[in-house]
């Protein structure tokens, strides 16, 4: 390659988000079962604030007790094949891919063959970037919850990163959709499809008269016995770690991105699901197809360049946005 150096965010040790900074990393060396990918854009998940920060203290015992590995957070990207190991044969220099790996936030990151797929040509990388860990948790969370044709879905934080994923891929499964999300939001929620939604600044959810099949839970902001009142019988809780709120917090905020764990317990009669998703090839094949399908749409809320991946991040920490925030590498 021309250089053996690339522009990266990055930070040894834990920290808040300003404490990152654009630095010359090594371009990362490739593997014979790895592909190099330019990175044309990444997108922010909670996982990217709790790697910064080190919290809660069991991320340390993950990613590295005195400092984050890597030193480059970022785990979703879309760009451009450079170079591809010896024992890759799916992909060759210069197919555009999006797809799941480690140190995004930077020109240049080395992600495993079965990480990626082919980017749909009628995506932006910017739009391609907003999919992978969002689109597969929504997918993977209904699924784990048996959402289906006739069921209905209540989905808490339904303007969020995975929220508004959520809310379309459960109406493309045929069910009754749901959304709970601010009065600012409300209009967004109903575009994506939602056949209800309530604002949550004018009512509280958990007091209401419908009982749901499945509650996807993206924000850990009430009482799991407040959330059985509205299931049914039959009914299923999905906690999707990562909303930050107290919920969050106790399913460690989404960190599994290498292993999906169920963590199945019983509050009185409601079935719960703590969730964690795992990025895989063949969901994230179905969630393209579903973008191919005009089924699923990408929702960006914000875009900011790499150097600005620190106000990204708090952005995001702040846990008001309204689809994902998007990070462009060019």
């Amino acid at each position: 390659m021309a250089s053996v150096a690339m522009k990266a965010i990055a930070n040894e040790r834990y920290g808040p988000p300003e404490d990152l900074r654009l630095e010359d990393r090594a371009i990362p060396e490739l593997e014979p079962d790895s592909v190099l990918l330019r990175v044309r854009a990444a997108s922010i998940n909670p996982f990217d604030w709790h790697q910064v920060r080190g919290t809660p203290l069991i991320v340390r015992l993950i990613i590295g007790l005195r400092g984050p590995q890597p030193a480059i957070p970022g785990i979703d990207v879309a760009g451009i094949v450079e170079e591809v190991g010896a024992e890759v044969t799916e992909f060759r220099p210069g197919d555009e891919v999006i797809g799941s790996c480690s140190a995004t936030f930077a020109e240049y990151a080395r992600g495993g063959a079965p990480d990626i797929v082919i980017k749909p040509a009628a995506l932006s990388f910017e739009e391609a970037a907003a999919l992978p860990g969002a689109g597969v948790t929504a997918l993977q969370a209904l699924r784990a919850g048996g959402a289906g044709k006739g069921s209905r879905v209540l989905i808490n934080g339904a303007s969020g990163g995975v929220g508004t994923y959520a809310v379309q891929i459960a109406k493309s499964l045929g069910a009754h959709v749901t959304g709970v999300c601010s009065s600012t939001n409300v209009d967004l929620v109903r575009s994506l499809g939602a056949d209800a939604v309530i604002d949550y600044t004018q009512q509280d959810f958990t007091r209401g008269a419908v009982k749901y099949d499945v509650v996807l839970d993206n924000v850990g902001n009430h009482p799991l016995g407040r959330l059985g009142r509205i299931v049914t019988p039959e009914g299923v809780v999905v906690a999707v770690g990562g909303g930050g709120g107290r919920l969050g917090r106790r399913l460690v905020g989404g960190l599994g991105r290498k292993a999906m764990a169920r963590l199945r317990t019983r509050f009185g009669s409601t079935k719960m699901i703590g969730f964690r998703a795992s990025v895989t090839k063949d969901d994230l094949a179905a969630l393209v197809s579903l973008v191919a399908d005009g089924a699923v749409t990408p929702v960006i809320d914000r875009t900011y360049s790499l150097k600005e991946v620190p106000v990204a991040i708090r952005y995001v920490e702040a846990g008001h946005t309204r689809g994902k925030v998007v990070i462009s590498v060019t």
